[in-house]
């Protein structure tokens, strides 16, 4: 009996598919930042705070956010652009991504595009630096850090163009 036991256990733990981590990723990839992107694409600032945890450490140039003051700014933000009929493009890459079952660091470069309403084309370039948690099943955005220079200098289009930007 107890041979069957352990026959069937192992039987059952056999067809359990561990995840890999480019499963892990790709997963990662559907739930933010292919939702992220459209977010930002559409000037959807509630779908893009749903993007990240309750609880976010957020860095820029201006400053530490733990207050979650950001998400605010986002809905303001994005409201305003649609009022000025400003459209936007996100485009990124990683340059390392480290992840395991309920944690991922993530560093990349983002190019955002900035249309005007006369069909004008500004772009703004960055590095981000992003923790994600798999919390209660769903990844969010924990951490996230950017910033526009490197060593102080600017980072440019010819950054971005280190690498295709992802297609989701």
């Amino acid at each position: 009996m107890i041979r069957l036991t352990i026959i069937l256990v192992f039987g059952i733990l056999g067809h359990v598919k561990a995840q890999t981590t480019a499963d892990l990723q790709q997963e990662i990839d559907k739930s933010v930042w292919k939702p992220f992107q459209k977010a930002f694409q559409t000037l959807d600032g509630e779908a893009l705070n749903t993007t990240y945890a309750d609880e976010v450490l957020r860095v820029t140039p201006q400053g530490i956010d733990i207050e979650n003051t950001f998400k605010g700014n986002n809905l303001k933000r994005f409201e305003q652009n649609k009022a000025d009929g400003i459209t936007i493009s996100l485009d990124f890459w990683f340059d390392s991504r480290h992840t395991n079952a309920t944690t991922s660091y993530e560093v990349g470069f983002y190019r955002i595009g900035f249309v005007d309403k006369e069909g004008k084309t500004s772009y703004s370039y960055g590095q981000f630096h992003i923790v994600l948690k798999k919390i209660e099943g769903q990844w969010r955005i924990t951490q996230d850090w950017d910033t526009g220079t490197i060593n102080g200098n600017p980072i440019t289009a010819s950054d971005f163009a280190k690498q295709s930007a992802l297609k989701f």
